[in-house]
């Protein structure tokens, strides 16, 4: 707002300064006679032209320019989001959402998660929050819940948590407990077998066949085979890590969630939201696991009810 008025009044000043310029320079035609007293009146007739031109241009650069400085203000007062996702899925997870986010002005990063253990993980996303000056919204899915619940570790610029289809772990919990405490999780069949790697842990990943139906049925058959063939493995002993003190306890959180979720049954986000006291929970009627994808208006919404919140 500031801003806007500086600009208002340069704009005003420069304008009220070359019309007076204007004003000073007198045309009088009836008082030159001959070729010179001519070519002395176009002369000034050009310089009136000249001033017009910066006049016009002028107020055009200062208008451009105050727009840029109210544009990187209000970005500037705006809380950074920052998007962790989950299993078998990548950071272009969140284009969707991040397009909403970002045409509002919203500072973004869509951490890439390494997937190889809920202390590690969360230790990696914790250096990216350092980094950050001011204050977070910080946003996990699926696995990447569980990350952000250990991630915030005491950083006083963490404002809100926003779980997106995401594990809030209490701590002792596990992943792989929490998706089983409720029926409705058919993951497990649908895994391929683990790859193993040179350290004897195991890589697991969704057969692409079982993916579209498992995780992203409300996605186009197109897009989700995109999704197949793009997603990131997890170490099978990362859904077994126990969580640590959680963060939901001293930072409010929102909760969005698909009803038709098969990877985290609807009643383990329900039950989660509650325990976690959250402030606003949606429930998307007929949204898959990746209801980021699927639904990014309702998500990013969300998201903004936890930026703006007091």
């Amino acid at each position: 707002m500031q801003s806007t008025h500086f600009t208002n009044a340069v704009t005003t000043h420069i304008r009220q300064f070359l019309i007076s310029r204007l004003q000073s320079i007198p045309i009088q035609r009836n008082k030159f006679k001959g070729n010179h007293n001519m070519n002395t009146l176009n002369f000034r007739n050009s310089i009136r032209l000249l001033l017009i031109v910066i006049l016009f241009l002028g107020t055009i650069t200062i208008t451009s320019l105050g727009a840029i400085m109210n544009s990187a203000s209000a970005q500037a007062n705006k809380p950074t989001i920052v998007l962790v996702h989950g299993a078998f899925a990548e950071s272009s997870s969140w284009n969707g959402v991040l397009t909403k986010l970002i045409a509002k002005g919203y500072p973004t990063v869509a951490v890439a998660n390494p997937l190889r253990g809920v202390k590690s993980d969360a230790d990696y996303v914790a250096s990216v929050l350092k980094d950050i000056n001011g204050p977070i919204v910080l946003v996990g899915h699926s696995y990447g819940g569980s990350v952000t619940t250990n991630a915030v570790n005491g950083n006083k610029n963490v404002k809100a948590l926003v779980y997106v289809a995401g594990f809030a772990p209490e701590e002792g919990e596990t992943a792989a407990e929490l998706s089983g405490r409720y029926p409705g999780s058919t993951l497990a069949p649908t895994l391929a077998p683990p790859v193993v790697l040179p350290d004897g842990g195991k890589d697991l990943y969704i057969q692409q066949s079982k993916f579209h139906a498992q995780f992203a049925a409300d996605v186009p058959a197109n897009d989700a085979q995109l999704m197949a063939s793009t997603q990131r493995p997890i170490m099978e002993a990362a859904f077994n890590e126990v969580s640590g003190a959680p963060a939901w306890k001293s930072i409010p959180s929102w909760f969005i969630y698909g009803d038709r979720d098969l990877n985290i049954p609807a009643a383990v986000h329900s039950f989660m939201a509650n325990r976690a006291s959250s402030k606003k929970t949606i429930i998307v009627n007929g949204a898959s696991h990746v209801v980021m994808v699927s639904h990014p208006d309702a998500v990013a919404e969300i998201i903004e009810h936890a930026a703006t919140a007091q």
